[in-house]
């Protein structure tokens, strides 16, 4: 038989189920959760917080030593938790407040990793996989492919001897990878350094005028020319832009360092390049050559380049000139290589000349041996003219 207790006229059996029902509809905390709480004591053991449960929450003195100097709190603050273990040995409620902040920044860094912002840190550990880089109280990670400036061909004491000479050093870095449950957290030099580039190339773009002369440093030399640093964002000077006359590698006139003017030849919006000279800022030789030469003139040249059908003659100042197969000599020899070389020096007459197309056109077999010998008397002998010229007139 069911006994109902009154009180004061009220049925406390209806209060009783009430209070069960509001303790079962509390959400009890577990592990991971954040609460905030209200500092109740500090001491050589810890931390004693009010979290607003019937029970106080714990927070040790290893947990608290791991924020170090970042640890600014007094007795009455609030200050958010997060729990680890719902109960211990002795029944306590342990929080961390180092792994709450912790959380702060995992947010942070998730939201620089999808804004794509820059993060300025300082390198503190290194080892022969990467770079330490602290992220709040976080401990960001640099993989050593990710390190800009990295020497190429180091063996692994080589390459953490080189780690440890950043240790202290200011370094720019962009967040590649967040993961929580894994604690990774991953950053790039060389994603930040890149980014920043497209950005300052972008402004380039805009503050550039094809036809303007600016000042840069010669960033990287490639077979097909020379990257120049115009201010944070490279142009490139193609290797047919780098002089009149024809050059085999841009090391043959730069080296990575030097300071040098340049003629902005073209900009590409589209494809955010933009496109240098150096031979602009030079005379061109060509527009010089009807003063300087006449057809039918003798003249001395040094071979550059040999292909099947000819080679190739540079002539003062930095003209290039076709002696084609057919003016070598009678007959013609099937392939040039078999009469001339590279760097060989020549005696050789002008036979046309057509400056508005930069082509000029020499002939070896048209200068006669009374010629040779003349230009001996008064120059010296050319290399390799006797043996060459097959000469088709006679003096």
């Amino acid at each position: 038989m069911n006994t109902v207790t009154m009180l004061d006229g009220q049925d406390t059996s209806l209060d009783f189920a009430a209070m069960l029902e509001e303790s079962f509809e509390m959400e009890q905390p577990e592990r991971g959760d954040i609460l905030t709480g209200t500092v109740l004591a500090i001491d050589n053991q810890g931390m004693i917080i009010d979290v607003g449960l019937k029970r106080d929450a714990v927070v040790t003195r290893n947990d608290l030593e791991r924020l170090g100097e970042d640890l600014d709190v007094q007795v009455g603050d609030e200050i958010p938790v997060m729990i680890i273990r719902t109960e211990d040995s002795d029944g306590n409620l342990l929080v961390s407040v180092a792994q709450a902040h912790q959380l702060k920044d995992w947010s942070k860094a998730e939201a620089y990793m999808e804004s794509g912002d820059v993060y300025e840190g300082f390198i503190t550990e290194a080892n022969r996989g990467g770079l330490i880089v602290p992220f709040g109280h976080l401990r960001g990670f640099v993989p050593a492919s990710h390190v800009m400036d990295l020497p190429r061909g180091l063996d692994e004491d080589q390459r953490k001897t080189h780690m440890d000479d950043l240790i202290g050093k200011k370094i720019t870095v962009k967040v590649i990878e967040v993961n929580r449950k894994r604690r990774r957290l991953v950053l790039s030099q060389r994603e930040a350094q890149s980014g920043r580039r497209a950005q300052r190339k972008e402004a380039l773009l805009e503050e550039l005028k094809e036809g303007e002369v600016r000042r840069g440093v010669v960033s990287g030399l490639r077979d097909f020319g020379a990257f120049v640093d115009l201010g944070g964002a490279d142009g490139l000077i193609h290797i047919s832009e780098l002089a009149w006359h024809r050059v085999r590698h841009p090391r043959e006139l730069l080296n990575v360092g030097d300071e040098v003017e340049v003629y902005v030849l073209r900009l590409d919006q589209d494809g955010k390049r933009i496109g240098l000279s150096l031979k602009r800022l030079q005379p061109n030789p060509w527009a010089l050559v009807d003063e300087l030469y006449h057809v039918g003139q003798i003249v001395e040249g040094e071979v550059s380049r040999v292909t099947q059908f000819g080679a190739f003659v540079s002539l003062e100042p930095g003209i290039e000139a076709l002696l084609h197969t057919s003016q070598m000599a009678d007959p013609a020899p099937e392939d040039a290589t078999q009469l001339v070389h590279e760097g060989q020096k020549l005696l050789m007459r002008v036979i046309s000349i057509e400056s508005h197309r930069q082509r000029l056109g020499l002939s070896l077999k048209e200068v006669t041996e009374a010629e040779v010998a003349e230009w001996k008397a008064k120059h010296g002998e050319p290399e390799a003219v006797a043996e060459v010229a097959a000469p088709s007139v006679e003096a």
